[in-house]
């Protein structure tokens, strides 16, 4: 680690505290070459693998622009994307890989996109799954109605299932 200041090549770790929700490592140093102290935060990196091969780093973001696609005109807030996303994030990271295909982020979205607004998941599923007929929607809506039927979860006034 080069210190920011003089560029000499070494620096001493004084401190180190996770930050980001225990996502990354925030580390406290000092230069012996100059004595002054700077902040590093060290992340371990999640690539995402895609169909074509092409690797790229994980983004949450990505995952926020297709997710508000799906909610678009449904009682959905930022709040709840950011919050879904950030679960997400969560059980990508929780499978201890380095690399994920970019299928597996799909389905790590379809659970709480499911728990979020059901009409979402549909949008999402319909596009993630490449749906190409009535019947594939007719089948995950089957699929929807057998699962809250089993849960005793009914959806309240807006569509939306209540969260448990």
């Amino acid at each position: 680690m080069h210190c920011p200041f003089c560029r000499h090549t070494d620096s001493r770790v004084i401190d180190s505290r996770t930050a980001d929700d225990g996502t990354a490592i925030r580390r406290r140093r000092q230069c012996p070459e100059c004595g002054k102290r700077f902040t590093t935060v060290e992340s371990a990196s999640l690539n995402v693998v895609k169909r074509s091969g092409a690797s790229e780093p994980f983004s949450r973001h990505k995952v926020l622009i297709g997710v508000r696609k799906a909610c678009q005109g449904r009682p959905v807030s930022e709040d709840d994307l950011a919050l879904l996303a950030q679960k997400v994030e969560e059980t990508i990271r929780a499978a201890g890989s380095a690399e994920i295909d970019a299928h597996e982020v799909g389905l790590a979205i379809l659970g709480p996109l499911r728990e979020l607004d059901e009409v979402a998941y549909l949008r999402f599923a319909s596009v993630y799954q490449a749906f190409d007929s009535l019947e594939d929607f007719e089948a995950a809506i089957t699929l929807l109605r057998a699962e809250r039927e089993a849960t005793g979860h009914e959806p309240d006034s807006s569509g939306i299932a209540p969260r448990t």
